[in-house]
């Protein structure tokens, strides 16, 4: 028979230890949501959301989220930090509703004697004093003990003494926070393991910290030691460094240690982009689980290993998140990277036409361009349009502006193999090449009538940012013909004289073909 899943709780403390992240005070608005997400969606086993006597908002926040949870069945798994402070802590918390007191005591001698004042006898009269009021009022009773790993370190006796003195007072979770994030996995499991054996009867949290950026591997040396409970916060918020990660919790002990958690993971990415918003507060791209970038493959050869036998795919597939892996479309972008998003977008190309688009993707991501699956059709439309019309190439293009001044361009360019260059001003960077342009014309002795321009459009692609590819649509009138021409960058302007070079191009391939059929075209002579 084989042995029973061990199931670890989660408590997520995002509403309370979360605002002590600088600069973070959640709307009481913020905080229902992501209290009710938290519960309701992610199905977190407790959440810890407030801090009692802060504020009047805190605590009118405190009685919607705790209204709310009486009405759908979860207010035991709502907690609130309190005070030793008799019933100061207790009174605001039962006026607002709450059930769950977690009072935060003194876990070192060194913040009790310089901090209080106080010998560990008197402070444990004073805790039993406000967990007995407490109980009388109704309220469960966890216990936090501030800055246990620094006690235990320094007078391991003072942390016995004060478990000892809490005996029999119906706490149901002694709390134990490495406060300053100080402490080692090995250390973590040491100190843990002594606890756990010590004091059998009673149910463990730990409460880690990140300041050495131990935090995730520190919980797996408490799970191991046998800690049942762990307390986490979304996207990593809390103070200094923050508190460990609830998203890489929750799959290193899933995937690692075989823990049964109650939480469902497809909804941590949606709570981690709630709190991101609510918080201002943006998580690093290539944060594990939740980042914008960690499933995405850049590399070429990792397309392709991935598209013949899916090689550079682990146990952390996007879709268990309610996430897509994709391809980085760059100079390291290969066959294989092109063509899974191609697959994605659903267009299929000759092989001819993708070398081409992969060339001029590589060409772009030299220049640093980002580009993205939204650019692509961008590209691709480019591409195909230009039908390889080169009879004027432009090599190089310097364009100066300013705020009230005239733009300069100076721009080199080829035509029939010989290099001509020229410089204008204008209104404006597009109007300045126009000016050059025409010079270079006018130079090679190729007699040209410009078309008038009678619409210029710009856009994005709807879901790209400011480093999205510009797409430029021009359309010009020739005579009583008109036609539209595309171009595509980086830069506007640069798109603008990609579709004048367009232009240029075809009335240029035009006058070739009325040579060759003994007449004039499009304005040529």
């Amino acid at each position: 028979m084989s042995k029973p899943q061990r199931h670890v709780e989660l408590l997520d403390v995002t509403l309370r230890d979360g605002e002590q992240t600088r600069g973070v005070s959640f709307s009481q608005s913020e905080k229902v949501s992501i209290a009710k997400a938290l519960l309701a969606s992610l199905r977190v086993d407790r959440i810890e959301v407030a801090s009692a006597g802060i504020s009047e908002g805190e605590q009118e926040a405190l009685c919607k989220i705790t209204d709310w949870a009486e009405q759908s069945g979860y207010l035991r798994q709502v907690e609130v930090l309190g005070f030793v402070d008799h019933k100061r802590s207790v009174d605001w918390i039962v006026a607002a509703g709450g059930r769950v007191l977690n009072l935060l005591t003194k876990g070192s001698e060194n913040h009790c004697q310089q901090q209080l004042r106080k010998n560990l006898h008197e402070h444990l009269s004073d805790i039993k004093r406000t967990v007995d009021y407490a109980q009388g009022c109704g309220l469960s009773v966890n216990v936090y003990l501030e800055d246990w790993s620094n006690g235990y370190r320094d007078n391991p006796d003072y942390v016995y003494r004060m478990l000892s003195g809490l005996q029999g007072l119906g706490v149901d979770h002694f709390m134990l926070p490495d406060t300053l994030g100080v402490m080692t996995p090995d250390e973590v499991f040491s100190s843990l393991s002594d606890m756990t054996n010590r004091f059998t009867e009673y149910r463990f949290d730990f409460h880690p910290h990140n300041d050495y950026g131990l935090a995730t591997a520190n919980v797996m040396s408490a799970v191991k030691a046998g800690i049942s409970s762990v307390h986490c916060t979304i996207n990593c918020l809390g103070e200094r460094a923050g508190n460990v990660s609830l998203a890489e919790v929750a799959v290193v002990l899933k995937d690692k240690m075989g823990v049964k958690l109650s939480i469902d993971e497809t909804k941590i990415y949606a709570l981690s982009q709630m709190v991101e918003n609510f918080s201002a507060k943006q998580v690093a791209d290539n944060a594990p689980i939740i980042g914008a970038d960690v499933f995405t493959q850049t590399s070429g050869i990792h397309a392709d290993g991935d598209s013949k036998g899916g090689l550079y795919q682990t146990a952390l597939n996007p879709n268990r998140f309610d996430r897509k892996r994709s391809y980085a479309l760059g100079k390291m972008s290969g066959k294989a990277s092109l063509q899974k998003n191609l697959e994605e977008l659903g267009i299929s190309l000759s092989e001819e036409d993708r070398a081409k688009v992969l060339e001029r993707i590589v060409e772009l991501g030299d220049s640093k361009s980002t580009i993205t699956i939204e650019d692509l059709p961008f590209v691709i439309a480019d591409i195909l349009e230009s039908k390889d019309y080169s009879h004027i190439e432009l090599l190089n293009c310097s364009i100066t502006s300013g705020l009230e001044l005239e733009s300069t361009v100076s721009i080199r360019v080829k035509i029939q193999d010989e290099i001509y260059k020229a410089s204008g001003s204008g209104n404006g960077g597009f109007d300045a090449f126009i000016v050059a342009i025409k010079r270079v014309l006018n130079e090679a002795g190729i007699r040209f009538e410009f078309p008038e321009l009678i619409d210029y459009q710009i856009r994005i692609p709807k879901t790209g940012h400011s480093s999205a590819l510009t797409e430029c649509f021009i359309t010009w009138r020739d005579g009583n013909q008109t036609s539209k021409t595309r171009g595509v960058s980086a830069n506007q302007v640069f798109a603008g004289i990609s579709a004048t070079l367009h232009m240029l191009n075809m009335k240029l391939h035009q006058r070739t073909i009325g040579f060759i059929s003994g007449r004039t075209a499009g304005g040529i002579t």
